[in-house]
């Protein structure tokens, strides 16, 4: 789905001002470039937002507000959790996502490497059962099957995230699905550098990055930077807007209402590098959990405040 052209913008741009082509050469470069414009990318929203509904009624919710696809939570305890999927659901559910329109792009799961050995092994359990699941509900692509990787300091746990998440690489690919591993502020893996490092490391084409700048923010990591840094592997973008507390920390908001993610330059950049994938609206537990949350209304915010996003980058969408 992503990052499947030779030729990227920047690359043909250089060759082009560089006169290091042929006539026709420019030609079908100045082709490929403008077909790359017209491919749409995915406006998704994930029901991390929506942990109150029912599955089936967040899908629609997310159909009904003019979303693209949808991204499903299937942490422990949540109602789209493997465990809760018996097999005519997973046929009901998928028929449904077919019906409405939606792309099922990811799986946000919360599996952490761990050093024991048995919860390794129920780690990779779920794992397994995920990516089952994945190929059960696929709409188009069986969806990418996401998480972050745990607290700890990276130089003392990169190691074990070779091991484990190698693992976990290994087991997807037995049923067509790939494994993204997010960078997340104050984890141990928590920057684009760190990513790759493991991506390369692992080497499989199976295990990939979800890309989320709200971790990166105010840290001096900068956006266009981290982009180009991480595009080569990423197969996932989430998207949501961080803001300084009062208390010097940092607390995450709906994407857009604050302003400060320029999603324009986000958008046009990952796409200039060769991303052809979803763009899927978070709504963090820090703002899911407070006392008066509406799911509903929270949903529809992030469809107005993103929607005009992809016009203003002119990025276009599925029709």
């Amino acid at each position: 789905m992503q990052n499947r052209f030779e030729v990227n913008r920047r690359t043909a741009t250089a060759v082009l001002a560089g006169g290091l082509v042929s006539g026709h050469e420019s030609r079908t470069l100045n082709a490929a470039i403008e077909t790359k414009r017209e491919e749409p990318l995915t406006l998704g929203m994930g029901t991390y937002a929506t942990k109150v509904l029912k599955t089936e009624k967040a899908i629609s919710l997310i159909s009904d507000t003019g979303f693209d696809s949808v991204e499903l939570t299937v942490n422990a305890g949540w109602d789209a959790a493997p465990e809760n999927m018996p097999a005519q659901r997973r046929v009901e559910i998928s028929q449904q996502l077919k019906a409405s329109g939606l792309h099922l792009t990811s799986l946000m799961e919360h599996t952490v490497p761990s050093k024991d050995n048995a919860k390794a092994a129920e780690n990779l359990k779920r794992i397994q059962r995920a990516a089952s699941l994945s190929r059960d509900l696929a709409t188009h692509e069986p969806p990418v099957i996401q998480t972050v990787l745990g607290g700890g300091k990276w130089e003392e746990q990169k190691n074990l995230f070779v091991d484990r998440v190698s693992k976990w690489g290994e087991a997807a690919a037995k049923f067509g699905v790939t494994v993204l591993v997010k960078p997340h502020r104050g984890a141990a893996m928590s920057t684009p550098a760190d990513g790759v490092w493991l991506v390369e490391k692992i080497n499989n084409k199976h295990v990939r990055l979800c890309y989320d700048y709200s971790h990166f923010i105010y840290r001096d990591l900068d956006l266009v930077k981290t982009i180009h840094q991480a595009a080569p592997y990423t197969q996932h973008i989430a998207i949501k807007d961080t803001v300084k507390s009062p208390d010097g920390g940092f607390q995450f908001v709906l994407p857009g209402e604050a302003g400060t993610i320029d999603y324009v330059k986000l958008l046009q950049t990952f796409y200039d590098d060769g991303y052809r994938g979803d763009i899927c609206c978070e709504v963090s537990g820090m703002v899911w959990s407070k006392r008066g949350y509406d799911p509903v209304a929270a949903v529809k915010t992030c469809y107005k405040n993103v929607a005009k996003v992809f016009d203003e980058a002119g990025i276009k969408r599925p029709a």
